[in-house]
């Protein structure tokens, strides 16, 4: 539960601190004093975004400080998975600097919003006016069947299993259009890729196809280039080979004379047999250099293959078609992949459908067991609330689709008269029957939820005199196992209280302020009397004040 809140610097308080008892406390003061400055401080310090004109003093920063008893509430693990140090008496702290930047700490603890916000959905629900037109919605509706039945476990399986299943569901169909998409293009690609397959390229052939058609087209001038050359070389008069050769006489004789003439003699030597070299190699070539139709028209074809599919292709090499091919290949492939991997899923899906229904089955009975108890549970307290006829037909249709929370769709029917239909609850309600109504769901869910404390913020909107004290019954009965606080304007739901607290303003010379205060029993009375009759406090307040304090 709240034991202490302090807050400097927020709003219209400059500074204040105020401590909290358990059991059932009431606060109460006129419109505008500054109850919902408390109540927004209050959401600041357990994770609410701030800005900084919440900050009275802009050239200071803003502190609210709250401590919380949590020794009976099991939350050792929370703070040992975020690594905080745990204290029965744990203190949240919320800075608004100046400049806009915001600080949380819990037990000193640095920690982020989302930290907080975990810590304080199982310390405190502030229940405020708006809150009960949620009543409407089948998620606040499954919220409260689902808190009884007590299966959260279950419905968190089912959750995760749910995100599972849309998420291969969602593979499944990107697959089945990468698939459609393929075959759409299979008769196309298998054609291509036959086409480059028939022509049986290699790498480096297109060079050596031109090559050859290159010197088979040029075999007689290559004939005659050859045979004039080696007629240069091998004449037995004027040849290379024969000048070398009497050269090489000369400088024989010559190369004891010196070294120069030695190595003149080495290197003629030298180009002799280079020259004998290429003399053979001339008459090879010229062995070689015969026309060969054939072959030249092979090599033709292939080339006009090779270079019809880089045009076709828009391509300038062979290893460029090789690449299309594997690539054609691997779609080839990828089809019947696909259509394995499809079959795999849709294999897991059917697994996975099939373990949501029976989840959602099983949490479909829980429910069902409980809509009887729960109808019994709220006609008793409606019941306690002026509301004698008040009756509720609960219905839960399981669907063939799946929900966030299982297959069911539910309707809250609700009769208020005796004799009169069943209708949604949104339709015949009135504004006091769902204040009722709400404080009655709060009552109950609150015996399920290990909850330290509750705020109620006005849920008296719509009602008055005998039906306010039954509403203030209801809270103090609450607080003998939860820490209640009840923002009020009704006089009968503020006497009720074990502690009454009173908001207000304080003009200084050049500003105002608000504050709070315990009251003491005499206070109280003036306060509550106060409330009966309005500022100008008469005798038969004063006494009806007392009354509704004894």
């Amino acid at each position: 539960m709240i034991t202490y809140l302090g807050i400097e610097n927020f709003a219209l308080i400059e500074k204040l601190s105020v401590k909290f008892s358990d059991g059932f406390s009431v606060i109460t003061g006129e419109t505008g004093a500054g109850k919902s400055i408390l109540l927004g401080a209050l959401g600041l310090v357990l994770g609410k975004r701030a800005d900084l004109s919440s900050l009275k003093n802009k050239d200071e920063k803003c502190v609210i400080e709250a401590h919380f008893n949590i020794k009976n509430y099991g939350l050792q693990t929370f703070f040992d998975e975020n690594d905080i140090d745990y204290d029965d008496d744990t203190i949240i702290r919320r800075e608004i600097l100046p400049s806009g930047k915001t600080r949380a700490f819990i037990n000193d603890t640095p920690v982020n919003l989302n930290t907080l916000q975990d810590l304080s959905q199982v310390l405190v629900d502030i229940h405020s006016q708006h809150q009960t037109q949620e009543l409407f919605s089948e998620g606040m509706q499954f919220r409260v069947i689902d808190k009884i039945a007590g299966h959260e476990d279950l419905i968190q399986n089912f959750s995760v299993q749910l995100k599972l299943f849309k998420k291969c569901h969602s593979e499944l169909l990107d697959k089945q259009n990468r698939l459609h998409q393929n075959q759409k293009e299979q008769e196309y690609n298998a054609f291509i890729l036959n086409e480059l397959k028939e022509a049986n390229l290699k790498t480096g052939e297109q060079e050596d196809l031109e090559r050859i058609v290159e010197k088979l087209t040029h075999v007689e001038f290559i004939k005659e280039s050859i045979g004039r050359s080696l007629q240069l070389v091998s004449d037995e008069n004027f040849g290379i080979l024969q000048n070398l050769k009497e050269i090489k006489s000369v400088f024989q004789k010559m190369t004891p004379i010196s070294q120069e003439f030695q190595d003149m003699f080495e290197r003629i030597n030298s180009l002799l047999i280079e020259c004998d070299d290429m003399e053979r190699e001339l008459i090879k070539i010229a062995d070689s250099a015969s026309s060969d139709p054939e072959l030249l028209q092979k090599s033709s074809d292939k080339l006009q293959v090779i270079y019809s599919l880089q045009k076709k292709h828009q391509v300038a090499t062979v290893d460029e078609l090789l690449r299309i091919q594997l690539e054609l290949d691997e779609k080839m492939i990828s089809v019947s992949s696909l259509q394995e991997e499809i079959a795999a899923l849709q294999e897991s899906i059917n697994i996975q459908n099939q373990k949501l229904d029976e989840l959602a089955k099983i949490i479909h009975a829980n429910r069902n067991k409980i809509v009887p108890i729960l109808q019994n549970q709220l006609t008793d307290v409606l019941n306690k609330l002026g509301m004698e006829n008040a009756r509720f037909n609960i219905l839960i249709e399981e669907k063939n689709e799946f929900f966030y929370n299982g297959k069911d769709e539910i309707e809250f029917l609700f009769s208020a008269n005796k004799g009169s239909n069943f209708g949604l609850l949104k339709k015949i309600a009135s504004g006091g029957e769902l204040s009722r109504i709400m404080l009655a769901i709060k009552s109950i869910i609150s015996k399920y939820l290990n909850l330290p404390t509750i705020i109620f913020d006005e849920i008296d909107t719509g009602v008055s005199g005998e039906i306010a004290s039954k509403m203030a019954d209801v809270m103090k009965d609450m607080s003998a196992n939860i820490q209640v606080f009840a923002i009020t304007h009704l006089p009968q739901i503020a006497s009720k209280g074990a502690e009454h607290f009173k908001v207000f303003k304080v003009i200084h010379e050049h500003h105002t302020q608000s504050e709070i205060k315990v009251l003491n029993s005499e206070e109280r009375v003036v306060e509550i009397a106060q409330m009966l009759s309005g500022s100008k406090i008469s005798e038969a307040a004063l006494m009806h004040a007392k009354e509704l304090l004894n």
